[in-house]
């Protein structure tokens, strides 16, 4: 063993993360597209969004020294992207607009427009920047929902690993025992 503090960080490459960036971004134009700057829910909106972002990214950069922390960052992320899941939601509702079903041709142009290796949010800009509201909600709850899947993925497998290896203090003590066990072996 090297050491007790494992590598952490690497948010950039999580899928989750990259999702949750188009979901922030898409979120920033649908704000300024189709919402009034003064409305409350703007802002309520765009921090939800912000906060699914970025509690992915500073779940991953503590992962290293606190799994506990990095599973309750991840958990508040999955949250607050549910909340903006229902501002959608509502946004659709109160303007008498159907939500796309889970399986319907929109839909499922969407998600296979997700599925690419290299998805960003380029790949959705043309329609987040053209599409009616109606539309770009839709779009952006469908990103949600494949955002929260892997989140949702991500937590369980979080919980196996912490089953399988502890966390910072079992790791801690088992680097002490080794170090003890063979004092040549570490400084």
């Amino acid at each position: 063993m090297s050491g007790f503090i494992p590598p952490h960080g690497g948010y950039e490459e999580l899928l989750s993360f990259k999702k949750a960036r188009i979901v922030y971004d898409g979120t920033v134009r649908f704000c300024e597209r189709f919402l009034n700057k003064r409305d409350r829910t703007v802002d309520q909106m765009v921090q939800a969004a912000r906060s699914g972002k970025q509690n992915i990214l500073e779940g991953s950069q503590a992962s290293g020294t606190s799994k506990e922390t990095e599973i309750k960052l991840v958990n508040v992320a999955r949250a607050s992207l549910e909340e903006l899941l229902e501002d959608y939601r509502d946004f659709l509702r109160t303007g008498g607009h159907p939500l796309w079903e889970k399986d319907s041709k929109e839909a499922l142009f969407v998600r296979k427009l997700g599925a690419r290796p290299d998805v960003s949010y380029e790949s959705y800009r043309t329609y987040i920047d053209t599409r009616p509201p109606e539309i770009v909600a839709n779009i952006l709850v469908c990103l949600i929902h494949q955002t929260n899947y892997l989140l949702d993925q991500q937590l369980r497998a979080m919980e196996k690993a912490f089953l399988a290896e502890g966390g910072l203090r079992e790791r801690m003590t088992r680097a002490r025992l080794d170090a003890r066990r063979n004092p040549e072996g570490h400084p």
